[in-house]
């Protein structure tokens, strides 16, 4: 069985800088990632060049088999590949519903009935169904980050990535976010999550990466990898000299 994504060999630079420096990744479907690294070391970049924000100088995106390399973000999207945002970026004068349909309609290009009924199922799903009829200029900031996650489910997506969604809460909105995107991954929807908050990314993710200067540092088992000097050392500073 093919791999969902696959990325070979991305190349992407701003001027002298490179963002992104051969990375190759494969993901099944259904399967869990997570990514982590530093600041600067490549991690949003890379998923802007998997939905399509940003095209790679060089390298190959291949999604179901097909290849995607130059395809438009809204292709992707209608292929399913759904992304939140570090910072939510809802429609702010629509209510949280009408948020999910545009979506669902135009995403996932569901007829009315069918867009509603979806819509309704990720209301439920993640915790948002009591403020279905909000103006989301109103909400919380976990509820922000609860509904960037819902309409990115709303394209109905094979592949979900989440950026930082659990940034800026509680450790009780962290749990609760959490539990939401276990049952998230349970329902057979693949995910790569970059995260800062590690301890919430173990509870989900089943393999993690390690970006560091836009390369691949480290790549396994979660326990594995966050074991890994290298690792210690440059994205938590364990073992490292100080002036």
């Amino acid at each position: 069985m093919q791999p969902l994504l696959v990325l070979n060999d991305l190349h992407k630079s701003y001027g002298s800088v490179k963002v992104t420096d051969a990375v190759t990744l494969k993901l099944e479907a259904g399967e869990a990632l997570g990514i982590i690294g530093p600041n600067g070391a490549g991690k949003s970049t890379l998923f802007n060049l998997i939905a399509g924000g940003v095209g790679p100088d060089s390298g190959q995106i291949h999604f179901q088999g097909r290849e995607v390399t130059h395809e438009p973000v809204f292709k992707r999207c209608q292929s399913g590949i759904g992304r939140s945002h570090q910072i939510p970026h809802p429609f702010v004068k629509m209510t949280v519903f009408e948020n999910l349909l545009v979506g669902a309609a135009f995403g996932a290009k569901l007829s009315d009935k069918d867009a509603r009924d979806w819509c309704a199922h990720i209301l439920t799903l993640t915790g948002l169904m009591k403020k279905a009829n909000v103006k989301a200029s109103t909400l919380t900031l976990l509820d922000r980050k609860r509904l960037e996650m819902a309409r990115a489910l709303s394209i109905q997506p094979k592949l979900l990535l989440l950026d930082e969604i659990a940034g800026g809460l509680t450790e009780p909105e962290c749990l609760a976010l959490v539990e939401t995107i276990q049952g998230i991954h349970k329902g057979g929807v693949a995910i790569i999550w970059i995260e800062h908050i590690v301890h919430a990314l173990l509870a989900v993710v089943g393999r993690l990466m390690v970006l560091n200067f836009g390369r691949k540092l480290a790549e396994g088992n979660p326990n594995a990898v966050m074991t890994d000097p290298k690792v210690q050392e440059i994205y938590m500073g364990i073992g490292s000299t100080t002036c």
